[in-house]
């Protein structure tokens, strides 16, 4: 677990500087979902740089593509790409865009930028394996202030209606988006309830509590008959004081001295 807790405070670190590079990016969603994502690529997941091309793996949805830091920072942590591309990130002509694009960044299963159609995708994967027999499952990312498109509702539904227990939904729930909180934009609660109703198994974790998560993720494998949801718990920002809980740093770059401090906390700068 230490070593799983290093690694997600390396990926903080990195997600910090990436977007303080090119002045631009989403720091807080990413930072919310860097424990997400390490327990996701180095306990729960198939992948790794032998099958990293091959179909026949576990594949995983960042369906908040903005939160493109975070994929990025894992990535490096797997190998996929060099720590020395990472301060191109939304540079252009870099591989590393501002919402990841599948053609040109290894380890990276499906472009995503317009919010709401991750779950679709995923259904879709999920869907084919069931079709084509196959065992691997699918990981779809979601931001909450996402839950509120229509189309996730479409594709919970259809998810429960094609019994998707291959499937597993996460839900980066910090409460914040661009424009506020979810409860002011347009309020998603009860999220377990909803999920319930629509045929869904769910589960809540704290979202940094990484053995929590891997513990739910494997929980999912054992449910049959229908999709699983876990709703984790999370804190924008999570990690930088000045950033956690606070909506203004879902789409902005910390300054020259905000990143000092910021390195400092993480401990980025040992």
């Amino acid at each position: 677990m230490e070593k799983l807790k290093k690694i997600a405070n390396n990926m903080r670190i990195n997600i910090v500087k990436m977007v303080h590079a090119n002045k631009s990016g989403h720091p807080g969603g990413a930072l919310s979902c860097a424990d997400i994502l390490t327990a996701l690529y180095f306990e729960v997941m198939d992948i790794n740089k032998d099958n990293l091309n091959d179909k026949a793996r576990d594949k995983f949805v960042l369906s908040k593509g903005h939160g493109s830091a975070g994929i990025y920072a894992v990535l490096a942590e797997k190998g996929f790409i060099p720590y020395e591309e990472l301060p191109t990130f939304r540079a252009i002509n870099s591989r590393l865009q501002g919402h990841p694009n599948m053609l040109d960044c290894p380890g990276v299963d499906i472009s995503t930028g317009s919010l709401g159609q991750g779950l679709s995708v995923g259904v879709g994967m999920s869907l084919s394996n069931k079709l084509d027999g196959n065992d691997f499952r699918t990981y779809v990312l979601c931001g909450d202030g996402e839950i509120q498109e229509g189309q996730i509702w479409e594709a919970a539904m259809s998810a429960a209606h094609y019994n998707l227990d291959n499937l597993l939904l996460i839900i980066d729930y910090n409460g914040l988006q661009i424009d506020g909180t979810n409860d002011e934009v347009m309020n998603v609660r009860p999220l377990g309830e909803k999920f319930k109703a629509f045929g869904w198994h769910t589960i809540s974790v704290d979202g940094h509590d990484i053995e929590s998560i891997i513990a739910g993720c494997n929980h999912a494998k054992t449910i049959k008959g229908k999709p699983t949801v876990i709703i984790a718990e999370t804190v924008k920002g999570k990690g930088v004081s000045y950033m956690e809980n606070k909506a203004g740093w879902h789409g902005k770059a910390p300054s020259d001295e905000e990143l000092a401090i910021a390195l400092e906390e993480l401990g980025g700068n040992n």
